[in-house]
């Protein structure tokens, strides 16, 4: 855990690699502990050295994505056996891509053989349909009176002969929704002179080209002369329908049909047989694409590295550059001297440490559970190099903070059995590899959400709240037995009690007030008519406590990193004015609060005097007010020294800082000491002193120091100066949001149980067991969409933006890059998915 507070040490070094052991990046890949820097920024990405390699790679991963369509088209499950394959050698890409193009053809030949059949297939199915209808038609033609009421059809406005009619006709499929517009347009392109004859076709046909089932209905169209049938024809290749020749005798159709039939049968067992050798090849195919995919993409990315490479003048090898963290230089060495081995090489990879001003990038160690911490100091920014990393004190902060605005201990467990199931469960949960974006937040941070229900909990508890009720486990310290009223000089008795809904305990008479509770809130206050004035005294005090103590150890941690990058300057100017700042107003406002609660008893308690109007009163150095009492004596002289010592803390961080700022780079630019005989010139310092100055900034500084201008350093003190003052008032104000969304978590779980939970428990009768089955099962819902979700959410969001800007503002700059490692996890990770 010792890496956590500061990020890892990073250097750069350079990586000599031979021709034939340029491969070996494959190891360092595996371990993912170096970034390589691009050496040929100026380089088109055609005109690289490895280019070739990268485009053989990528057409491998074209014919792999083909076969994965094929095997998802196939309804085939993919195995994934989590076997991670070493990188094959550059001599193995030749019989990988030999395989992959045998496949491929393979696939492609076996589908356009089997389209080909489909169509076939799907031809001789139709024209079956249609010699099965167009015989039903013909036999019902045959009927004299529906022949003449067929005639009528044709024209109803001629009279019709007796004899019959010699009509031509054409017979095919169609589309049934296209069949009504079909009809239509028959109708008027042939002014009625056409008779149509129709019928679905039950069971849906396959579209050889997209699979898809299709529903088709065949018809018959009679007609008289060649006019009309070239219409006919031209309507049905518009609306694309399919027409099949259909011989005019009924003895033809039939020896038509069962030659049709013959055909179908010997095309449906050639399509098995095809279908059957599909299947095979691609189940043999789903057993190792996995494998296969993660070869190919590791080989991209290792082609991907070696492009970032130079190239030394004898072409025998390459030199890379990358950033790495010092601890971890022997694992780097170990895996380049393996590497050199498995590529046979006897000559072993160099990797040396090099000097540099370029700032590094930021590296810190995480594991599953500080990797959630981590990630959220991350989205405000990247931390500048080896400063101080907010990330361990997250890990306790930020649950508290959110869990004062939660604090439920019924929800805590809810929330808290709901985490542990995700963290005792999470390894049968990654091998399921669930593609749900929601889901996957939620279980990348299942640690931050075990912690924050455990400290909800504890808050709980402190609240002594339950799903809106309190807990009387240790009996309450608030006697409701009869006592003696001194206002009314008698006795309260039970008939006193039951007959008044309210009545005032005074902790001032003995016997009301028997000590306090032993740990957290009285459960007496549950039933206060005043218990919304109480809890609002104590959260507002109990948040500011809190936000100034935290803000406070923001500050402090400010200080480590003033003296790891040796900046005195930053601490006396800086530090000391800013701690001395907020704790002369708003730490003394937090001891105000501590005195007040141990100054007053219940005796005396109505005396006193109210802090908002007394620390308002302090900057206002108005202290002749007769409503508002002095807490101690010498408060006036005290006050008045803090206010002082604040604003004089400005000026100090204002001008001062400004002034020793500019002077210092007056000196530092007049290092020169002009030596005439032995005798030294000039105000500056010394040979030595200037030595040890320029190996101090050369330490202190990873660049060269942009130009000193004074105009703009004044401003930016001036801006940070005024954010810091302003920032300390409207930072102390914003954990007030504490107390407001812990009274508005507390107020909703009250009025969820008055309108919902309520209605259940005032039945008595047997049905009322139903009822508050029913019940519970709709408050079971609301308290986890409203009460855990959607406030959670809410609290989880504030206690976000309190670290963001009031806690991490005070010392973290993030503004600092992330190390981004060349490992093959990071790069398969999300790609082999389905």
């Amino acid at each position: 855990m010792g890496e956590l507070f500061r990020s890892e040490e990073m250097t750069l070094a350079q990586l000599f690699l031979q021709s034939e052991a340029a491969y070996c990046v494959s190891e360092l890949g595996e371990i993912g502990m170096v970034q390589f820097r691009d050496l040929n920024p100026d380089v088109n990405v055609f005109q690289r050295k490895f280019v070739n390699e990268v485009r053989r790679c990528e057409e491998m991963d074209r014919k792999l994505r083909f076969v994965e369509k094929e095997i998802k088209k196939a309804n085939i499950p993919i195995v994934d056996t989590g076997e991670n394959p070493e990188v094959p050698f550059p001599r193995d890409m030749i019989d990988l891509e030999a395989t992959f193009e045998k496949l491929e053809n393979e696939l492609k030949e076996i589908n356009t053989n089997q389209e080909a059949l489909k169509k076939n297939f799907l031809e001789l199915t139709e024209l079956k349909h249609i010699l099965r209808r167009t015989q039903q038609f013909f036999d019902e033609m045959e009927d004299p009176s529906l022949l003449e009421e067929g005639s009528t059809l044709l024209d109803p406005n001629e009279t019709i002969q007796r004899a019959p009619l010699r009509l031509g006709f054409v017979a095919g499929v169609i589309g049934r929704e296209r069949v009504p517009t079909f009809e239509r347009m028959l109708w008027r392109v042939c002014r009625g002179n056409v008779f149509l004859r129709q019928a679905d076709i039950e069971d849906p046909l396959e579209d050889p080209a997209t699979g898809d089932q299709v529903h088709k209905t065949v018809f018959i169209i009679f007609f008289q002369g060649d006019q009309l049938k070239n219409r006919v024809k031209k309507i049905c290749e518009g609306f694309r329908a399919t027409l099949y020749p259909c011989p005019e005798t009924s003895q033809e159709r039939k020896e038509m049909l069962a030659g049709v039939n013959a055909r179908i049968e010997d095309l449906q067992m050639v399509l098995n047989q095809t279908e059957d050798h599909r299947q095979r090849v691609l189940q043999a195919a789903a057993k190792t694409v996995r494998v296969w995919f993660i070869k190919v993409r590791k080989m991209k990315a290792i082609y991907h590295t070696l492009n970032l490479c130079n190239i030394d003048v004898t072409q025998k090898c390459l030199i890379a550059e990358v950033w790495c963290p010092v601890s971890d230089m022997d694992s780097i060495q170990f895996a380049l001297r393996r590497g050199t081995e498995k590529s046979g090489s006897t000559v072993p990879s160099i990797l040396n440490r090099m000097q540099s001003k370029q700032t590094p990038p930021t590296f810190n160690k995480t594991n599953k559970f500080t990797s959630g911490f981590q990630n959220i100091v991350d989205a405000y920014g990247i931390g500048s190099y080896r400063e101080i990393n907010p990330a361990p004190y997250t890990i306790i902060t930020f649950p508290f903070l959110f869990a004062v605005m939660f604090g439920d201990l019924g929800h805590g467990v809810l929330m808290t059995c709901a985490a542990l199931y995700l963290v005792l469960r999470e390894s049968r949960l990654i091998a399921q590899k669930n593609d749900n974006e929601m889901f996957s937040m939620v279980f990348a941070g299942r640690y931050i959400i075990l912690l924050m229900g455990i400290f909800s909990v504890y808050t709980g508890i402190i609240y002594n709240d339950c799903f809106s009720k309190s807990l009387n486990v240790f009996g309450s310290g608030w006697s409701v037995r009869p006592m003696f009223d001194s206002r009314q000089g008698a006795n309260w008795t039970f008939a006193t009690l039951e007959g008044n809904k309210v009545l005032q305990l005074d902790p001032a008479i003995d016997g009301v007030f028997t000590g306090p509770y032993p740990i957290g809130i009285d459960p007496i206050w549950n039933i206060a008519t005043n218990k919304l004035t109480f809890l609002n005294s104590f959260k507002m005090k109990m948040s500011v406590i809190l936000g100034v103590i935290h803000m406070l150890f923001g500050i402090s941690l400010s200080l480590f990193n003033h003296l790891y990058f040796k900046k005195p300057l930053n601490i006396y100017l800086g530090f000391i004015p800013e701690i001395v700042f907020m704790v002369s107003l708003f730490g003394y406002l937090v001891i105000l609060i501590f005195y007040k609660w141990l100054s007053y008893d219940a005796s005396i308690s109505k005396d006193a005097p109210s802090l908002l109007i007394a620390f308002i009163n302090m900057f206002l150095f108005n202290y002749n007010d007769p409503s508002n009492k002095p807490l101690y004596r010498g408060q006036m002289a005290l006050q008045c020294f803090l206010v002082v010592v604040a604003l004089a803390c400005v000026p100090c961080m204002l001008i001062v800082k400004t002034l020793v700022l500019r002077r210092q780079h007056l000196w530092r630019k007049n290092l020169g000491t002009q030596n005439f005989g032995g005798i030294r010139v000039g105000n500056g310092p010394t040979e030595d002193e200037a030595e040890i100055i320029q190996h101090d900034q050369l330490s202190q500084h990873s660049e060269e120091e942009p130009e000193f201008n004074f105009a703009d350093v004044a401003v930016h003190q001036a801006i940070h100066t005024i954010e810091y003052c302003l920032g300390c008032i409207s930072n102390t104000a914003s954990y007030l949001r504490l107390w407001a969304l812990s009274l508005a978590h507390a107020q909703l779980a009250e009025v969820l149980w008055t309108m919902v939970m309520h209605i259940g428990l005032s039945s008595r009768s047997f049905t009322g067991f139903f009822v508050l089955s029913i019940v519970f099962f709709f408050f079971a819902v609301l308290t986890v969409a409203i009460l855990l979700i959607m406030e959670g959410l809410s609290a989880f969001l504030h206690a976000l933006r309190l670290h963001w800007v009031e806690f991490q503002n005070k010392f973290y700059t993030g503004q600092g890059f992330k190390f981004l490692p060349f490992t093959f996890e990071s790069i398969l990770d999300g790609r082999c998915e389905d």
